[in-house]
């Protein structure tokens, strides 16, 4: 028997495809990691400096990234040790995750309190990232796009989402 309040593994709804997000993404520290390989820092001490993060620490970190298929090492490394990363395609596919997160952080900051801003690297124009369809390019932020369950829904998805119209 579970004791009150104890954690269960896994997600509530494991085809919930919100709950295989946090999943693979885990923890906040996650985020910060990728971050910084995608801006170009993928050797282990820039990596360390930058998150002021113990060895050890930032070591187990980036070995649970490897293992849920983010990083990998990467070769000719930086870093004096040698150790060094760079994302799979699987990291490479949460930038667009990691780019909203900072715009969604940033919008209830006035634009003169933002320490971090996203840019148009060849004009230096700030931009302002937003979520659209591929097929329509209308964004998907509004009440006209909701949710529906898939072809392969468990009974909880199923019970909480309509069909696909």
């Amino acid at each position: 028997m579970k004791s009150p309040g104890a954690v269960v593994a896994g997600p509530r709804v494991p085809d919930c495809p919100l709950a295989r997000t946090v999943e693979t993404v885990g923890a906040w520290w996650t985020l910060e990691i990728l971050h910084e390989i995608f801006d170009g820092r993928a050797g282990f001490e820039e990596i360390r400096a930058n998150l002021a993060t113990p060895a050890g620490v930032l070591l187990e970190r980036l070995a649970q990234l490897m293992a849920r298929g983010l990083l990998e090492p990467a070769a000719g490394a930086p870093d004096p040790e040698g150790r060094s990363y760079r994302l799979t395609a699987l990291g490479r596919s949460l930038r667009p995750l990691i780019v909203v997160l900072a715009a969604w952080g940033n919008h209830r900051l006035p634009p003169e309190e933002r320490s971090l801003v996203l840019v148009d690297r060849r004009t230096g124009v700030a931009v302002d990232p937003v979520v659209v369809d591929r097929a329509s390019g209308l964004p998907v932020d509004t009440g006209d796009y909701v949710f529906a369950r898939g072809p392969m829904a468990s009974e909880a998805i199923t019970a909480r989402y309509p069909a696909i119209p």
